[in-house]
């Protein structure tokens, strides 16, 4: 309940702010033709983006772990990797060597290329784990391998893929460095314009409501589809699968993995380095660099704690305890997610002003923006690994007359270990990349990398820019491999 009611903080200065507008005024703004030009454009970038990742992500994850496909090992260590270069980045990349992609085509392209790994990690994990023996089952039986993959693999993986599509869907609703360097207008970018340009913050409070009620639809369509799924009762059979042959396919499929890979990690960080040697005869500032790196890494590793521990209960009453009361709970905490930075930043501006004034500016209040962001990251790697995980062990503690806490800390934590970690990393992860409420609320006189990149770019200034993204990629990477050792460990303990 207290996770719920911090998430809904920003919501609240919301509904104040729109308030005084008067009911006359919201109608007005939500029948606008620009309001409803947004929605179009807002869904129909969230569902292409989303599609694509799921495509790309499951079709990944196949060949890695079921086929024998040439290179799946350095595939599967690559294809997570484009989740340390953030979309901002990327999109810069993409715009300074062609700027007729400027649009829709780069902000999907950009999107997706930056958000596949979030269904692909998911999916990978739950193969790893899952019972060979089904697919083969079904092949001994006369299915082609097509049939197989259809009828039994995805059903296998479809709850990971659901909830990997869900933080695809609520990424792209809330993202605003991409598609304002892409030029592409949606809700994030029209309310960062409304509350920079205006003095009237209520046309920018209705339209984050109607952001908010979006992304609500989205979780609710999801919680409806992983209402189908059931619990695991046995772990299956603890052996490796047998590879998948793909024949004449071999070469073509890993052709279009490597051209994916490429894309995604290859042609941004090539754009980066090209970009700081150009900058090198302007000199580097060693301690500013260090300095960004420091604050990057501790504010971020704040971030992370704080999601996890409020992420932990949410996620095993949503797994363990389906209800109405838990639904309303783990979607609440959904709300938040959807808004923009810039929105979440002002919120908990006006509350540090108004309410806790010791922490204006301070690190708590920016360690709270990273929970009410980023907290449905966590939230969704423990309720899939708790529930993918066997419920007998549980039973049997309980049989055996332990109480509910014991069960918890000595049967459901163990069991869900891999899974909170991997959503401590994509926290961590995320945490280094977020901009807007970094730029807002971040300590007095630190700059974190993203701030002191953006403040580069901002002014031209790519060359000085450049050893701040590159610094930003490495450091983001380690948390990247994080998730991968996380996978493969949940592997492993599944086995």
């Amino acid at each position: 309940m207290v996770v719920a009611l911090i998430a809904l903080i920003p919501i609240g200065y919301l509904v104040v702010r729109a308030a005084e507008a008067g009911p006359g005024r919201i109608v007005d703004i939500l029948a606008r033709q620009r309001t409803v030009e947004l929605v179009g454009r807002s869904l129909l970038l969230v569902t292409l983006v989303t599609a694509l990742s799921v495509a790309i992500g499951v079709g990944l994850a196949f060949l890695a772990a079921r086929t024998d496909v040439p290179g799946r090992r350095v595939l599967a260590a690559l294809a997570p990797l484009p989740l340390a270069i953030p979309s901002y980045v990327a999109a810069f990349a993409w715009i300074s060597a062609l700027p007729q992609i400027a649009g829709l085509t780069g902000a999907v392209l950009v999107l997706t290329l930056c958000c596949y790994p979030y269904v692909y990690l998911p999916v990978l994990a739950a193969l790893r784990r899952a019972d060979p023996g089904l697919e083969e089952v079904a092949r001994s039986l006369g299915r082609t391998p097509w049939q197989t993959f259809r009828e039994v693999t995805l059903r296998q993986v479809r709850p990971s893929a659901a909830a990997g599509g869900l933080l695809v869907a609520l990424y792209t609703l809330s993202d605003f460095g991409a598609v304002s360097i892409l030029r592409y207008d949606v809700f994030t970018r029209v309310i960062y314009t409304a509350y920079r340009s205006s003095f009237d913050r209520s046309t920018a409070a209705v339209l984050s409501l109607l952001l908010v009620a979006l992304t609500v639809a989205i979780s609710v369509g999801e919680s409806r589809v992983r209402r189908r799924d059931v619990a695991r009762i046995g772990a299956g059979v603890a052996r490796q699968p047998e590879p998948l042959r793909l024949g004449p396919l071999r070469l073509p499929m890993a052709g279009g993995a490597g051209v994916v890979v490429v894309l995604a990690l290859g042609f941004p960080i090539a754009s980066l380095l090209y970009w700081f040697t150009t900058g090198l005869s302007a000199g580097l500032d060693a301690g500013r660099l260090g300095a960004g790196i420091a604050a990057t890494a501790w504010l971020s590793l704040l971030g992370a704690v704080a999601c996890t521990l409020g992420a932990v209960p949410v996620g095993i009453l949503a797994a363990r305890h389906r209800g109405r009361f838990t639904t309303v709970i783990e979607q609440v905490t959904y709300a938040g997610h959807a808004l923009p930075g810039i929105v979440v930043a002002l919120a908990l501006v006006f509350l540090g002003v108004r309410v806790v004034p010791w922490a204006y500016q301070e690190a708590p209040l920016l360690v709270l923006a990273y929970v009410v962001l980023f907290l449905p990251t966590a939230v969704g790697s423990v309720r899939s690994s708790v529930a993918q995980s066997s419920v007998r062990g549980e039973e049997v503690a309980r049989s055996l007359g332990a109480t509910p806490g014991k069960v918890l800390r000595r049967v459901t934590l163990p069991l869900a270990a891999p899974g909170i970690s991997a959503g401590a990393a994509l926290v961590l992860l995320t945490c280094m990349k977020e901009l807007p409420a970094t730029l807002l609320l971040r300590p007095t006189g630190t700059d974190t990398l993203a701030t002191s990149l953006w403040t580069q770019t901002g002014v031209g200034a790519y060359g000085a820019a450049a050893p701040y993204g590159l610094a930003l990629v490495v450091l983001a990477v380690l948390p990247t491999i994080w998730l991968m050792r996380a996978s493969a460990h949940d592997r492993g303990s599944e086995s």
